[in-house]
């Protein structure tokens, strides 16, 4: 009798174990419209830095051993030493992930940037390893990924500090700045490969419109086919604000002089002859912010003071 006794106590106890184990296993739906179900993993491997520097601001910092070699290039992230390079965002080495055998891999579902993350689905699956899918464009997208990052976390107090607060101070920068009619902007990137413009969709253009900027885009959407140094002149926009997209300033200012500056009537615009042809910092406007989301609205907040001042 005694024995059984003491049998059924260690059953009781197992079950209970069991019970604590699986207390962290959460299901949620990803970006592709996955279900995903996780289990406190424990080896994560992320494909992109911006998604890294999330998983850290989830407080996953200890369980992180592999990230995309754009996470140390771009940012000072603190990231452990410890942590594995898998290749770059755009072309993640499966062989390396493999060999860190996670139990979570995080990837990007922008098909049009990283579409090689989605390449790796089935693979992933059939190696039985988790592969949940973000995207993360506009300020809400960073709090949706955050807010299941903690779950899996388990961090709440993360939440709070790097997701609801920095909601806080969003909202208060638009009650305190935000306008009906703004001013009338272009918004382009530079890249290696000459120049495009950008609409409210985007992440800085929704930032703009949220503030009341008005996007020419908005009045001439057959720019986004067919820029036209001649149209732009010809709506001669209060601002223009460029983004640059790389890190070599240098060529990126000859790569403007030659798509637009080169025009003779570029000089003309009101942009430009009022000190408004600007090029926004790239750690605000290039990678996502993130937990200082806040600083790339007050700097937008804080041009749009400067017009109203005028």
């Amino acid at each position: 009798m005694r024995m059984l006794k003491k049998a059924a106590g260690m059953m009781l106890c197992l079950a209970l174990c069991v019970s604590c184990a699986s207390a962290r296993a959460m299901t949620f739906t990803d970006a592709l419209g996955q279900e995903i179900t996780v289990d406190h993993p424990q080896r994560v491997v992320t494909l992109m830095g911006s998604f890294a520097e999330i998983w850290l601001l989830a407080g996953g910092g200890d369980t992180l051993v592999g990230t995309a070699v754009d996470t140390t290039d771009h940012r000072d992230l603190g990231i452990p030493e410890h942590v594995v390079s898998v290749g770059t965002y755009q072309s993640p080495n499966m062989e390396q992930i493999l060999s860190l055998n996670p139990d979570l891999v995080i990837l990007s579902s922008d098909t049009v940037r990283t579409g090689s993350h989605v390449a790796l689905k089935d693979s992933l699956a059939a190696a039985g390893i988790p592969a949940a899918y973000f995207k993360v464009t506009h300020f809400e997208d960073y709090l949706d990924m955050l807010r299941i990052c903690t779950q899996i976390t388990g961090d709440a107090q993360a939440y709070e500090k790097n997701g609801a607060a920095v909601q806080a101070q969003i909202d208060q920068i638009l009650s305190e700045s935000a306008v009906q009619d703004g001013p009338s902007v272009l918004l382009m990137i530079t890249y290696s490969g000459g120049i495009r413009p950008q609409g409210a969709d985007t992440m800085t253009g929704r930032m703009l419109a949220q503030l009341g900027w008005r996007n020419i885009l908005n009045d001439y959407p057959s720019l986004l086919k067919d820029f036209s140094i001649e149209k732009v002149i010809e709506i001669d926009p209060d601002y223009i604000l460029v983004i640059p997209m790389g890190n070599d300033e240098e060529a990126l200012r000859r790569n403007l002089e030659k798509s637009v500056e080169s025009n003779p009537a570029w000089n003309g615009l009101s942009a430009v002859i009022n000190d408004r042809y600007l090029l926004l910092p790239g750690e605000k406007f290039v990678y996502k912010p993130n937990a200082r989301w806040a600083e790339s609205y007050a700097y937008l907040s804080g041009l749009l003071d400067g017009a109203n001042d005028e």
